[in-house]
């Protein structure tokens, strides 16, 4: 029975996904981002699991892109749409905008009701950097491009801070349709970007050999003490940057 255990919890992770896009959908972006995290959190441990219990098969591997694809890249295309929808004041999601779609054809509609799909280009970019990962022998002990669920947790932080955020300026920028979309373009291009980054994969719990990532987790949980969430977008920024440095002193060395 233990060989099941792994995709039990990579199949709680989809789950989590499902209920995550309905949150999404409806507008309701904190709880997304609970089932989402929630989903990230059982992601971590399913790989956990199969390395303890010694029962990693290639129907795990495959199961776990495909719960990834729902919970790490629908989701958050789901969340864009939404921020490029309020922030255009389109609602498009809307019974009566729905019916006023359907009462029209829908090329007449105007402009700016299609910018929101606009985000679903995440989603696209997110299956495309699954599939990648699912072939490329590279990916063993670190990662090329962002993860999907780095980038799914940057995406929907961002959303949150918009929801909750009483700073103008953060609040300004966050709802500007023209910084979705380039956060939109840069998501993009990170998920897919030959750029080697560090993976928080502890094969034991020395400071050597996990310098860049015990250095990490220390500074990650200083960011969160001081800025709560607002920390969570710019660790994900950090992850990115400290990969780039580690890269270089390896290079260097």
């Amino acid at each position: 029975m233990k060989k099941y255990v792994p995709n039990l919890i990579t199949l709680g992770n989809l789950f989590c996904g499902c209920i995550a896009a309905m949150f999404a959908f409806a507008d309701d972006i904190v709880w997304a981002g609970v089932f989402v995290a929630g989903g990230i959190f059982l992601d971590f441990f399913d790989g956990l699991a199969a390395r303890l219990l010694n029962v990693s098969s290639e129907l795990g591997g495959q199961l776990d892109s495909l719960a990834d694809m729902v919970t790490s890249g629908l989701v958050p295309g789901i969340v864009m749409f939404q921020m490029l929808s309020d922030s255009l004041g389109v609602a498009f999601l809307d019974d009566m905008a729905f019916t006023a779609a359907a009462d029209q054809a829908m090329f007449l509609l105007p402009i700016k009701n299609y910018i929101p799909f606009i985000g679903f280009l995440i989603t696209a970019a997110s299956c495309y950097r699954l599939a990648k990962f699912n072939i490329d022998t590279r990916q063993t002990d670190s990662f090329i491009g962002l993860p999907t669920p780095a980038n799914a947790i940057f995406i929907i932080s961002l959303a949150i801070i918009l929801d909750i955020t009483e700073v103008d300026w953060i609040y300004n920028l966050l709802d500007n349709p023209y910084f979705l979309l380039a956060i939109t373009g840069l998501s993009c291009f990170m998920l897919n970007a030959e750029l080697p980054l560090f993976a928080l994969k502890f094969k034991n719990f020395g400071f050597k050999g996990n310098e860049i990532r015990w250095i990490f987790v220390a500074v990650c949980l200083s960011m969160i003490i001081l800025l709560k969430i607002y920390a969570v977008p710019l660790i994900i920024i950090l992850y990115v940057v400290m990969s780039v440095l580690n890269l270089q002193l390896n290079h260097a060395k």
